[in-house]
């Protein structure tokens, strides 16, 4: 397949992308090393080859979850700038 300004335009539209002209040259440039590198690839024997779906064997060791208060409620009270007796008191942000 090979690549035209007519391929890189329908592209960058659909990834709403606004291109230059030299930036348009550039991408045809681009696009034609990546789809040689890919029929490179596609000259290769993968018969019997398992697909490689990560890159180590070691699965994902969780920790168990543990509830614990690090700090008291006065205590995260006291270091907020503007507070009441229960809660943190911030500026409205959203307007009715």
């Amino acid at each position: 397949m090979t690549i035209d300004k007519e391929t890189v335009e329908k592209v960058a539209h659909l990834a709403r992308l606004e291109l230059s002209e030299s930036e348009k040259q550039d991408m045809i440039q681009d696009m034609s090393k990546i789809l040689d590198f890919m029929a490179k690839l596609n000259e290769l024997d993968t018969t019997g080859v398992e697909p490689l779906i990560y890159m180590t064997d070691g699965a994902n060791i969780l920790r168990e979850d543990v509830v614990k208060q690090e700090i008291t409620h006065e205590e995260a009270l006291e270091n907020a700038p503007k507070h009441d007796k229960d809660y943190f008191l911030v500026a409205k942000v959203i307007e009715k």
